[in-house]
C-alpha cells in the first residue's frame, strides 16, 4: 500500500510537468531488493499508463507536434528497443542507473531559460540526442523525457508546452521500445499482485496531474522536490556500490 500511494504522489507530481515518472518509481524501487529485469519493466509499464493520457491530451490540444518529434523518436525508438534487450548484470546496472538518476536530478535543479523565440531544429543533433537518450532509456528502465526536456530548454528548441508535449511522447514511444526489446529478449517474471495496485496508483495520479494544476506547488517546487528525490536515491545506490 505504501509504494502503490507514493508512485501515486509521483505520477501527479510528474505528469503536472509533463513527464511519466520513470526516474521516480526507480527511485522508489531502488529501495527494494527487485532484480534489475523486474524493476525496468515495473517503471517502464508505469511510464506508459501515465504519459498514454497526458500525450492524448497534448494531440486534442494540438500543442503536440509530430513533424517536430519525429527526428528524435526516430533514433531513440530503435536504441531504446536494444537497450531494453541487454540484460545488465545487478552491479554495471545499478552503477548506471545511479549516474542516470544523479543526471536526471542535477538536470532537474538547473532553471531553464524563458524561450520566446525558438532556434530552427537541426536534424542531425536532434537524431543524435534522441538515439543517446533511448538507449539509456531501455538500458536503466525509464522513458527519458527527463534527459531530453532539459536539453531542448537548453538548445532553444521551442516554447515550454511544446517541449513538454514532445517529451510526453518520446517517453511513450520509449517505454513501449523497451518493453518491447526486454519481452523480445527474457522471460520477465512478473508478480502482477505488486504490480496491478502501482499500474492502477499511477493511472489516477497521471491524469490527475495532466488534467489539474498543483495549487499548492508551483512548476519550479514540484521539480525541485522531484529532483531531491531522484538524486537521494542515486547517492544512496552509489553508496551501497562502493561498500
Amino acid at each position: 500500500m505504501l509504494n502503490a500511494f507514493l508512485f501515486l504522489l509521483i505520477a501527479i507530481l510528474y505528469a503536472s510537468v509533463g513527464f511519466g515518472g520513470g526516474s521516480g518509481y526507480i527511485a522508489i524501487l531502488s529501495f527494494s531488493n527487485l532484480p534489475p529485469t523486474e524493476l525496468r519493466f515495473i517503471a517502464l509499464s508505469c511510464n506508459l499508463v501515465v504519459v498514454s493520457g497526458g500525450t492524448y491530451l497534448f494531440i486534442k490540444n494540438k500543442v503536440l507536434s509530430l513533424r517536430k518529434a519525429l527526428p528524435f523518436v526516430v533514433t531513440s525508438v530503435p536504441m531504446a528497443f536494444i537497450g531494453g534487450s541487454i540484460a545488465l548484470t545487478s552491479t554495471p546496472f545499478f552503477a548506471l542507473l545511479a549516474i542516470s538518476l544523479l543526471i536526471a536530478g542535477i538536470l532537474m535543479l538547473i532553471r531553464m531559460p524563458t524561450i520566446k523565440t525558438p532556434k530552427s531544429s537541426n536534424l542531425v543533433l536532434n537524431g543524435a540526442i534522441g538515439a543517446v537518450i533511448g538507449l539509456v532509456s531501455g538500458l536503466v528502465g525509464i522513458g527519458g523525457g527527463i534527459f531530453l526536456a532539459p536539453l531542448l530548454y537548453l538548445i532553444k528548441w521551442d516554447k515550454a508546452k511544446v517541449i513538454a508535449a514532445t517529451a510526453s511522447f518520446f517517453i511513450l514511444v520509449n517505454s513501449v521500445a523497451g518493453l518491447a526489446g526486454q519481452i523480445s529478449a527474457e522471460h520477465v517474471s512478473v508478480r502482477w499482485t505488486f504490480v496491478m495496485p502501482l499500474l492502477i496508483a499511477v493511472g489516477i495520479g497521471g491524469q490527475i496531474g495532466s488534467r489539474a494544476s498543483i495549487n499548492w506547488l508551483s512548476q519550479l517546487k514540484v521539480k525541485r522536490l522531484t529532483a531531491v528525490l531522484v538524486i537521494f536515491a542515486s547517492i544512496r545506490l552509489l553508496y551501497k556500490l562502493w561498500i
